[in-house]
């Protein structure tokens, strides 16, 4: 058996825009009916969720028997020996893409890189796990390294300050922009649409692609994520399914109880 080729890494590399869905649902039942809608990726979160390993793996399970969407993870941790440990893991799970966040110096994107990969790039450890197929992928060890994708998050004001070093480091795939933690950082706690936020986020944008490498994002908002595709943002989440489920229980509530809450963020906020 030949090691599976990453086709999201392989999107990405080719230009090609990717829409995805946050997964905060802790619920593989939720994964198979969001994997079945047409998104290109799955971000399955291991951050703000419950998600454990056994809970990411099943996820991860049924989203690969649906053709044409990957499975992403995000871990909850990024750099230091703990973070080494989570980020291998995950890929023995089987995941090829992972979503670090709070990357904020071009060191912590180097020392994440080596994590992701098999020396002598990397000092990500040997094991016959479930990514080789308990062995059944012969070249695994050695076209591992090629297909690991990984996906940085800048969300503060020190990640854009090193947003060109942290983006030339090589092996950083892509530099995704965690609209709400950059919107607090910068002062403008739960206002991602302050234009100030978003005058920085088209900047990232910008510098990121200059350095050849992936820009993310994440909104609820159409309009704005139709604007950061036409700015050259690669992979963008439009929506997550915990806030689908709630908006869309609450407007089916209030058509028949008109006092019922309604859950919907501000335009252009980013519950993440």
């Amino acid at each position: 058996m030949q090691t599976p080729v990453n086709p999201f890494k392989q999107a990405l590399a080719e230009r090609r825009p990717q829409i995805g869905l946050w997964q905060g649902l802790f619920s593989p039942y939720a994964s198979e009916i969001c994997a079945g809608a047409g998104f290109d990726w799955l971000l399955i979160d291991g951050e703000h969720t419950p998600n454990d390993l056994q809970s990411i793996l099943q996820q991860a399970q049924i989203i690969a028997g649906y053709p044409g969407v990957n499975a992403i993870a995000r871990v909850p941790l990024g750099h230091g020996h703990v973070g080494q440990m989570l980020i291998k893991q995950y890929l023995d799970l089987g995941l090829q893409t992972l979503l670090v966040p709070m990357v904020d110096t071009p060191e912590q994107a180097a020392e994440i890189v080596r994590s992701m990969r098999y020396p002598p790039q990397g000092v990500r450890g040997m094991a016959g796990a479930r990514a080789s197929r308990w062995g059944r992928y012969p070249n695994y060890g050695q076209e591992a390294n090629a297909q690991v994708c990984l996906l940085v998050q800048a969300e503060t004001q020190q990640a854009l300050d090193n947003l060109d070093r942290i983006a030339a480091v090589d092996g950083v795939d892509g530099v995704f922009i965690g609209p709400a933690d950059l919107s607090a950082s910068m002062g403008h706690v739960g206002n991602a649409a302050h234009p100030q936020v978003q005058s920085a986020i088209e900047d990232a944008i910008a510098r990121i692609q200059r350095a050849g490498k992936a820009a993310g994002i994440l909104t609820t908002d159409e309009a704005q994520a139709r604007r950061y595709l036409a700015l050259g943002a690669l992979f963008v989440a439009v929506g997550l399914d915990n806030n689908l489920l709630a908006r869309g229980a609450a407007a089916l509530a209030a058509k028949f109880k008109s006092a019922a809450p309604a859950p919907a963020p501000a335009a252009g906020a980013s519950p993440y």
